[in-house]
């Protein structure tokens, strides 16, 4: 059986540092540099953003973002008193995806996030890319596959918690696996 184009972007992602490992390090420096959200023309990852249903077509944007690694720790306050529950252990109940989806949709509160992935990771920074649609536009409202995120009810998914990233943080995902009792 041959093979098509999309099965080997997606087996050069598998593991991206074995086989583009200088070309890796090359786009961090580079990424670095730039802010922390950036929007691009097209995607780094094609065969991703395609499976999660991004087009190549007008009111579909596609922005990187930087997140910080490290816990998700709180900011110990700063001078004033010493309160008595001083604890800056306190963890956030999101994912690093879900929080890059988050800043996303901040950053253009005109668009609504449909999905993201991983792009990358080096000792400093997390990078994804969040996929955006302009619900307003007519070439998505008239998309039959698309249009559903034109409608009301999904205004600010990323906020509320509706996006996969999101889900997955409040354990919403295979919820057919679960054993019935």
């Amino acid at each position: 059986m041959v093979k098509g184009l999309y099965h080997y972007l997606r087996k050069s992602w598998k593991k991206p540092f074995d086989s583009n490992k200088e070309l890796m390090r090359e786009r961090f420096i580079a990424w670095r540099k730039e802010p922390v959200v950036l929007r691009l023309e097209k995607p780094t990852r094609l065969d991703r953003a395609r499976s999660l249903g991004y087009k190549a077509k007008k009111g579909f944007v596609v922005v990187r973002v930087r997140l910080k690694r490290g816990g998700h720790r709180r900011a110990k306050p700063k001078g004033g008193r010493q309160i008595k529950n001083l604890t800056t252990r306190k963890n956030l109940n999101l994912n690093y995806r879900a929080i890059a989806e988050i800043r996303a949709a901040k950053k253009y509160p005109n668009l609504e996030v449909l999905n993201s992935y991983w792009v990358g990771q080096d000792g400093k920074s997390y990078w994804f890319e969040v996929i955006l649609v302009n619900f307003s536009s007519p070439e998505i409202k008239n998309d039959k596959t698309i249009s559903w995120i034109s409608s009301n009810k999904n205004r600010n998914r990323a906020f509320r918690g509706l996006t996969s990233a999101n889900r997955k943080s409040r354990s919403l995902r295979n919820r057919g696996n679960k054993r019935s009792k």
